[in-house]
């Protein structure tokens, strides 16, 4: 017989009191906690900082079961995720640049609205670009969604670390864990990769209607704007500049300055700024600007009108 949901997350959590030997106030459940999801928060571990809690997506795991996982295996790669954290000691206690090499590999980048997520980011390893922050979590699963915890500046003086450093390194993770993908507008809406010389190529629709980049998991998939080169590489094969229209926060639509409208990309925007206008934040919304990639500077901003500047000819020695 197969358990509902609210059933499901009761059975679990009395299967992780038993196992990891804790108090019934130690894990607790709370519906759209985090990025608006389900939790079911196990306390691993406390230290000076204070009680550290791990996050676990339990919609992702009752999926599972429906699916037909039993409840042991579950349980169990619950239990082996909150081992690790201990184990490897990630966050607990005071940490050496030692402990960087040892977690280095665990960091990963989530994109968030600076604006709808500022409580969050306090304090938070973050890179600002427009109003989207890239923020810098680690993790010990194979997917984002299981025990992601968020980097703090603390840690970054802990382990002799730059903040640029740390988010390179976060980034590349990202990028080798959910590598970037390009869907076009075409009849088949064909994807793919598309990084290598050679193995994708763009036709004139593509460029004028733009293509549709997110990552292979798509899952957060925006933050595939900033992986290392991707611009780069689309710019060459736009052979142009490009405007970006962050659409969510798991993908972004890419259109070549030379031949797409402009005003209808600002049509696009102006729907969802009039969505944000009217109070409707879905979630999944990452960004109410438009952004503009320079070839020349290869650099990212959000887009800005260029002023017309009207010029007249006076002469000083007649004006006087």
């Amino acid at each position: 017989m197969k358990l509902g949901y609210l059933e499901f997350v009761e059975v679990l959590r009395k299967q992780l009191l038993n196992a990891l030997h804790l108090q019934e106030q130690q894990i607790f459940f709370k519906k759209k906690a985090i990025d608006n999801k389900d939790r079911l928060f196990v306390e691993a571990f406390e230290n000076s900082s204070g009680k550290q809690l791990c996050g676990i997506d339990v919609k992702d795991l009752y999926e599972r079961c429906m699916e037909g996982s039993s409840m042991e295996p579950i349980s169990y790669s619950v239990q082996d995720e909150i081992e690790k954290l201990k184990t490897v000691g990630m966050l607990e206690g005071e940490m050496t640049p030692d402990s960087y090499q040892k977690i280095r590999k665990y960091l990963f980048v989530k994109p968030l609205n600076k604006k709808a997520h500022s409580l969050e980011l306090e304090d938070a390893v973050h890179k600002d670009v427009g109003d989207i922050a890239c923020v810098v979590y680690m993790m010990l699963s194979n997917t984002n969604e299981y025990f992601c915890v968020k980097i703090k500046n603390q840690h970054l003086k802990q382990w002799k670390m730059t903040k640029e450093a740390v988010m390179e390194e976060a980034l590349k993770n990202t990028c080798q864990m959910t590598p970037p993908f390009i869907y076009t507008n075409g009849k088949n809406k064909s994807g793919g990769s598309f990084m290598d010389n050679g193995a994708f190529c763009l036709s004139k629709s593509d460029k004028v209607m733009g293509v549709q980049l997110c990552t292979n998991a798509k899952e957060n998939g925006a933050v595939s704007v900033f992986f290392p080169g991707v611009l780069q590489r689309l710019a060459q094969l736009m052979e142009s500049d490009l405007y970006i229209l962050f659409t969510s926060r798991n993908e972004s639509s890419i259109y070549s300055v030379n031949e797409s409208n402009l005003e209808d990309i600002k049509d696009e925007l102006h729907i969802m700024e009039t969505d944000y206008d009217n109070g409707i934040w879905y979630e999944d919304s990452l960004s109410e600007e438009l952004y503009y990639y320079s070839r020349i500077e290869d650099k990212l901003s959000v887009y800005m009108e260029k002023v017309k500047v009207n010029f007249t000819t006076v002469n000083l020695k007649e004006a006087h």
